[in-house]
This record gives structure tokens, sequence and C-alpha cells, in this order.
């Protein structure tokens, strides 16, 4: 699970996502064709305004199927990219 506090998601002007590759930097393929999280995407929040990823194999249950990546049972790679970052990220205080 990736948390982030509330109002703590990455500091960008444009936009940031969160993909998932296996082993070969391909799409891992899944029930629900999402090989990617982005701040295009509409989330559940938690009740205090924090918001929980769920990178694993298994289904978290439909309330929290929006912030699902799902994930292979072996090795893969996750990438975190940043467009447009804001300085928090630049010099590292993020």
């Amino acid at each position: 699970m990736i948390h982030f506090d509330k109002g703590q998601t990455p500091p960008v002007k444009g936009f940031w996502s969160l993909t998932l590759y296996d082993e070969g930097y391909f799409f891992v393929p899944n029930k629900i064709d999402r090989y990617t999280l982005s701040s295009r995407y509409d989330f559940k929040y938690n009740k205090d305004g924090s918001l929980d990823f769920y990178i694993q194999k298994e289904d978290p249950g439909k309330e929290k199927e929006a912030n699902w990546l799902p994930a292979p049972e072996g090795g893969f790679i996750l990438m975190f990219r940043f467009y447009w970052p804001e300085q928090a990220i630049t010099d590292g205080s993020w």
C-alpha cells in the first residue's frame, strides 16, 4: 500500500502517474485492464482526506477498487512519474 496524508499527493503543475511493469518492462495483464494510477483518475479518499493505493495481486474489494493497481504474483517494477514537478519534488523536500 502507498499512503498519502491529506493534501500530500505529489506536488506537480502537470500530472503524475504510477505505472506497474513486469520485470521486462511490459504491462502486466490483469482482470480490470489497469496498468497505471494517475492524478487524472477519480479515487476514493479516506474519511480523513488521506489517500491509499493498493498495489497487490488480490482485489481489495469493490469499495477500494478505484485505488487498486493489480500486481502479479512475482516481481514487478513501479515507476512514479512527475510531469512539471514543483520545487518540493526537485529539491527533495516532498
